[in-house]
């Protein structure tokens, strides 16, 4: 047994609800805040865990063992773990899995992330599912009282209001060249002129990149706050903009450009990246009550009325009235909530998605987005 699970844990959340499990991640005593939220895929821990659009809230998977093929930093959505606490029924002790280069709980004490598991999963996620989205503090420092601590999770920042993209956003301009290798799904013809894309970099996850990589793009990873003067530099075919944490409305920066540029370029955007392309055109955002976060999220898409099941990870939605107010149209609908899945511009070359095409965890079906966003680039290139 490598995890060292045993020493005690709390999660405490602002309304007082006070629950208790075993530690198996950081080993010093610690506390860590954030919005506590929910994922209901049956796999994909690692995905998650690296997945930077889980910058600040505390992660609760409601699989009932989590662990069990451990972790293969091929897998990693980002350098390291990006959430602020992490939850579990029940942490497995052991990794069955070829591709296996750690466990679990080994990998998270290595990067601190305070963790928790011998939790009832399902209660917890019903008690956020019937109050709504709740700021708390996971911890594992004995000596903090559970009224301390009911005051320090009340004390916490919401996700609404902050700008956590520009946290999370890479600071230096990079190409990006590694692909989806032996797992690309995408039907590209290597001998097609390759199209270049800069991608706003809000909070991506690599995958993202790897499949606009395998449909034929050259990418361009720029900081979220890169001006239109710096884009038009690259000279780019088409302008990307990734997922990332926090409130759209608040990522002041990257609508100002998008406002400017999205006029000028091809432009798709993903998840955040789709709400701020929403809001950079005059439309509005709202917070979902508990969000959709997981890998089984059915949307069905306006133009095929087929269902496609996708992976979503987002706690804000694109107001429907207000992309009519603006010469936008929904593309693709949530079922589970009628919520806005997708838009596209009635006359520009804009779309967007609230879901993940990539998946990573999660199934295919969208994959199709990475080459309609390549032929929307083609079909609006201007001779030089």
């Amino acid at each position: 047994m490598e995890q060292n699970i045993g020493a005690t844990c709390r999660l405490v959340l602002e309304d007082g609800t006070i629950v208790r499990g075993r530690s198996f991640g950081k080993e010093t005593a610690a506390c860590s805040t954030g919005e506590v939220v929910f994922n209901t895929a049956m796999c994909g821990y690692q995905e998650a865990l690296t997945d930077p659009s889980y910058s600040g809230q505390i992660l609760i998977m409601t699989a009932p063992m989590i662990g069990n093929y451990g972790v293969c930093k091929d897998d990693l959505e980002s350098e390291r773990p990006q959430v602020a606490g992490f939850i579990v029924r029940e942490a497995s002790r052991t990794a069955s899995n070829y591709r296996s280069e750690s466990g679990l709980g080994k990998w998270l004490k290595e990067h601190d992330v305070i963790s928790m598991d011998g939790v009832d999963t399902r209660a917890l996620v019903r008690h956020i599912r019937q109050f709504g989205a709740l700021r708390g503090v996971i911890c594992t420092d004995n000596s903090r009282t559970d009224a301390e601590l009911v005051q320090i999770a009340k004390e916490s920042k919401g996700m609404a209001g902050q700008d956590l993209a520009s946290q999370a956003s890479a600071e230096l301009t990079s190409e990006w060249a590694e692909d989806l290798g032996e797992w690309n799904v995408h039907k590209s013809n290597p001998a097609t002129e390759r199209l270049r894309v800069v991608a706003l970099d809000c909070g991506s996850k690599s995958s993202i990149y790897k499949n606009l990589v395998s449909a034929g793009c050259d990418v361009i990873s720029m900081p979220n706050t890169t001006s239109p003067e710096e884009i038009r530099a690259i000279n780019p075919d088409g302008l990307f903009v990734s997922n990332g944490p926090g409130d759209p409305e608040a990522v002041n920066s990257t609508i100002e450009t998008l406002r400017v540029m999205a006029k000028e370029l091809p432009t798709f955007g993903i998840c955040l990246g789709h709400q701020m392309l929403a809001i950079a055109l005059g439309a509005t955002t709202w917070k979902l009550k508990f969000g959709h976060r997981g890998a089984n999220q059915p949307v069905r898409a306006v133009d095929t009325c087929k269902v496609e099941i996708t992976s979503q990870n987002h706690g804000f939605c694109v107001d429907e009235t207000s992309l009519k107010d603006v010469g936008c149209e929904v593309t693709h609908w949530h079922l589970n909530d009628g919520t806005v899945a997708g838009f596209r511009h009635e006359s520009l070359p804009i779309m967007g998605v609230q879901f993940h095409p990539e998946a990573s965890p999660g199934p295919h079906d969208s994959s199709y987005l990475f080459m309609q966003f390549v032929e929307m680039m083609r079909s609006s290139h201007k001779p030089a």
